[in-house]
């Protein structure tokens, strides 16, 4: 997987390409636990990401409770395999997701 890191001020968007699954999900983890000081807004783009495993769903879980503390965070550009997943799971009604 690749993450890019884009921060302009008080924002940050991480883009993820390929998998996030249990070997890729430490490494979003690391990079979330990092370059969060002084984030309010915080964007994860699934443009390219191919497909979302558990343990991914957790990393992402971890990352809106810290969001809820100093900020906001949203996902965008979910495909619609990616969008089941945060159906089927609950998801949905505990991230901001646009489409």
């Amino acid at each position: 997987m690749n993450i890019t890191e884009n921060k302009n001020g008080n924002q940050l968007c991480l883009s993820l390409e390929g998998r996030l699954d249990t070997t890729t999900a430490p490494e979003l983890e690391k990079v979330i636990k990092s370059s969060l000081d002084g984030v309010t807004e915080l964007t994860i783009d699934m443009s390219s990401l191919d497909y979302l495993s558990s343990a991914g769903l957790r990393i992402l879980l971890g990352a809106q409770k810290t969001m809820n503390k100093q900020g906001s965070m949203k996902v965008t550009h979910v495909n619609d395999t990616i969008m089941e997943i945060f159906e089927v799971t609950g998801f949905v009604d505990i991230l901001t997701i646009e489409k």
